[in-house]
């Protein structure tokens, strides 16, 4: 089943409208900008002069309308509504903007606007092969940039500059771009669980951690590595291992049909018997289209893991005013067990 059909199953009002990037791509293959107008028996790209060749050829199966004037998105897409009948249409409701709501409030009198409630999130939940192979090429990437700029990185360096060459070198693998933006964190600023890399000199006996992802296809990948400048010695050693300890415990609780949450207990018990209240944020979430996508791995969620979920499992340790450490893999979830997707070492490196 295609995503378009899998959505056309699931939807339940009289058609949808589109508007989220990661959606139309899913849904229509389509990269540009715009909206989507779909119905069971319409499938329709909105866009202005900028994208229509684009939409062509990325979506040539799908009728495709020009705006321009006076035929602006709410009166095309009253349009549609009338010619196909439609009275309840999905919207996006927490995408698009207030005022974008209004405007297509007004435009189509008589249409009831309806919130989208997310199906098409709940069905990129599951992913395909195709999916699931862009993934593991996204991660393959990354994980071969990180060990191709270990011999290269060093003390001296500032955190900017390791972001730089690390992005320049997932570019050279063949990644379209990053993944989100990267993280560099050395020393005190490794306690900032999404630190911005900053002109920080790193010294000898800091850590730092890389946070970071390269994309194929659209999609994602997500990984961390924390590594060591000159010998790491005292309470910094002790704090990444217990992360890695941390994170192997969380990687051996994934299973198909067990609860997300109690995944995120696992790990989450290890480190607070050692460092109450320095992990504060989720053991994981989905990655795809999206870097943070359901389903979420963390405390008291109910979601249970399937074949095709694609999660990560990301523990850190966080101590102002002396520094941290997270260690992160992207797994895939299939009936006969997990595979990680990220091959890059998990011991104390230190250079």
């Amino acid at each position: 089943m295609n995503h378009l059909e899998a959505f056309l199953n699931a939807m339940r009002a009289d058609a949808a409208l589109i508007h989220r990037p990661e959606n139309l791509r899913w849904l229509a293959g389509y990269t540009g900008e715009g909206c989507l107008f779909i119905t069971k028996d319409a499938h329709v790209i909105l866009t202005d002069f900028r994208y229509v060749e684009q939409a062509k050829r990325q979506s040539p199966d799908w009728a495709l309308l020009q705006v321009s004037g006076e035929r602006n998105y709410p009166a095309l897409i009253a349009n549609l509504a009338a010619d196909h009948g439609a009275k309840r249409v999905y919207v996006e409701t927490d995408y698009l903007t207030y005022d974008a709501w209004k405007s297509l409030d007004k435009a189509l009198e008589g249409v009831e606007l309806v919130p989208l409630e997310s199906i098409p999130e709940k069905l990129r939940e599951v992913k395909d092969e195709a999916e699931l192979n862009s993934i593991r090429r996204a991660a393959a990437i990354a994980s071969d940039a990180f060990m191709n700029i270990l011999p290269r990185i060093h003390a001296g360096m500032t955190e900017k500059q390791v972001q730089r060459m690390l992005e320049f070198e997932m570019l050279e693998l063949g990644s379209e771009g990053v993944a989100f933006d990267t993280i560099a964190a050395a020393g005190i600023n490794g306690a900032l669980p999404h630190a911005t890399p900053s002109d920080h000199v790193i010294e000898n006996g800091e850590l730092l951690t890389l946070d970071f992802g390269a994309t194929v296809d659209g999609y994602r990948s997500d990984m961390t590595r924390t590594v060591g400048f000159g010998k790491i010695t005292g309470e910094l050693r002790q704090i990444y291992e217990t992360v890695r300890m941390a994170q192997q415990l969380g990687l051996d609780a994934l299973a198909v049909g067990k609860a997300c949450g109690d995944v995120d207990k696992v790990a989450r018990d290890y480190i607070e018997a050692r460092y109450p209240g320095a992990f504060g944020h989720s053991l994981g979430h989905g990655v795809g289209l999206f870097i943070h996508e359901q389903p979420r791995v963390g405390s008291g969620s109910t979601a249970v893991l399937v074949p095709g979920n694609v999660v990560t499992v990301e523990p850190g340790v966080y101590i102002p005013g002396l520094g941290g450490c997270r260690i992160e893999d992207t797994v895939i979830m299939t009936a006969d067990g997990v595979i990680n997707t990220i091959a890059a070492p998990k011991h104390l490196i230190e250079l």
